[in-house]
């Protein structure tokens, strides 16, 4: 039995990560949304309840459900020796150049003995009043400082899909698009480096290329197809990379990468914010799509290294239909009307979290896409979202599948 297994989208969900919204929500300003990722600052005690919820529902579906946090926390209980390196990382990710400012941060971090007290400080964030400064210190730490804080808080990590992408039984650890989020895969390299449960999956990107690429564009179709948004975050340069990983240098059995280019906005910022598998032969997904859509098959070329790239002149229902071998169905979110479908799709009306054929969690504001995968023939589940929603990401955004069954 491998600690990784994720051949598809759809089989039955055994397994996930997820991470409860902590102190990192009460770090955010106004002024830091920009650089945050954020539009809104959601409020974190209904964030939580509402995550809790989440949680409850996979739970009562007979889902396993890990935290990334408790995960981390163990890891380094287990492990003190890699605490040191993991703060010098955290400190090179976080771009800070003052110096003043970096001494003080790491010698306010290694004084933090608990291990779950640290990642979650690590993940909240640390401010300047927190660490131990004198006045002319102060002074100089604030020196080209946008905000008052040490260490910027990570508010996108309830978004555990983007991380990292577990495939088959292998993981991407991937480069971030944003400098803020690149700190966030500093967890998937100590939980892939250094836990003994996860250490020797195979590595099938590297969080230091030079190329980024995002989890919430990862579609696994089947066993040895993979769909991959170029989108506003994931560089095509990253995919042709990831499938020369795939293709000669892994045990994974992906024999296709289907590369998806879509509009380069924030509405649809990864694949899976307008395109999800919800059934054997059903996705959901935004017509907002259509308008550019471009798909490419990149396949292993005859020399050692050659990556084929094919151009598929179709539309995507007959490509996927192809692909997956069966006739498939696209669902428009909103029923393809254009205000309710814009509104909907804002408010990650295609972005379902598949646990079953057949069974999607999804967000309860988006009433219209629900209905009408009801009269589908698809099992919903509803969740509460009044402030999970801020952050422009829905129930797949928010989870990251280690185990499923084959289908």
């Amino acid at each position: 039995m491998h600690s990784i297994y994720v051949p598809n989208e759809i089989g039955k969900l055994k397994k996930v990560m997820l991470h409860r919204p902590g102190n990192e929500l009460l770090n955010m300003t106004p002024s830091a949304l920009g650089e945050l990722l954020f539009d809104d600052i959601p409020f974190l005690k209904t964030a939580q309840e509402e995550h809790d919820n989440f949680a409850n529902v996979l739970k009562n579906e007979g889902v396993e459900v890990l935290y990334l946090e408790n995960l981390v926390a163990d890891i380094l209980d287990k492990k003190p020796e890699i605490k040191e390196g993991f703060i010098e990382q955290l400190l090179e990710d976080s771009n800070i150049r003052n110096s003043v400012k970096a001494d003080a941060l790491k010698e306010y971090l290694t004084s933090i003995k608990d291990p779950k007290e640290f990642v979650d400080k690590v993940m909240a964030g640390v401010s300047l009043k927190e660490i131990d400064l004198n006045e002319s210190d102060f002074i100089k730490a604030h020196s080209g400082a946008s905000f008052d804080m040490a260490l910027m808080p990570m508010p996108n990590l309830y978004f555990t899909r983007d991380p990292f992408a577990n495939v088959g039984t292998g993981v991407i650890i991937n480069k971030m698009k944003n400098h803020v989020r690149q700190r966030e895969t500093i967890f998937a390299d100590i939980l892939f480096n250094h836990s003994d449960e996860y250490k020797n999956v195979d590595k099938l990107y590297s969080r230091y290329n030079e190329f980024s690429i995002e989890g919430g564009d990862i579609l696994i179709l089947n066993e040895t197809t993979l769909a991959i948004g170029i989108s506003q975050r994931t560089d095509a340069e990253a995919i042709e990379k990831l499938a020369e990983n795939i293709f000669f240098h892994s045990e994974s059995k992906i024999e296709k990468i289907l590369a998806i280019d879509i509009p380069k906005i924030r509405a649809f910022m990864h694949l899976d914010t307008v395109f999800t598998q919800i059934d054997y032969d059903k996705f959901t997904v935004h017509p907002g799509i259509f308008q550019t859509l471009r798909v490419f098959e990149l396949s292993k070329g005859n020399s050692q290294g050659e990556i084929k790239s094919v151009e598929m002149n179709d539309n995507l229902e007959n490509i996927l239909s192809k692909y997956l071998d069966r006739k498939i169905e696209l669902i428009l979110c909103g029923g393809g009307d254009k205000l309710i479908s814009e509104r909907e799709q804002w408010n990650d009306g295609s972005n379902t979290l598949c646990i079953a054929p057949g069974t999607v969690v999804v967000y309860e504001r988006n009433t219209v896409t629900n209905e009408i995968l009801r009269e589908k023939g698809i099992k919903v589940l509803e969740i509460k979202d009044s402030e999970l929603s801020r952050g422009r990401g829905g129930p797949r955004c928010m989870s990251m599948p280690f185990v499923r069954e084959d289908i």
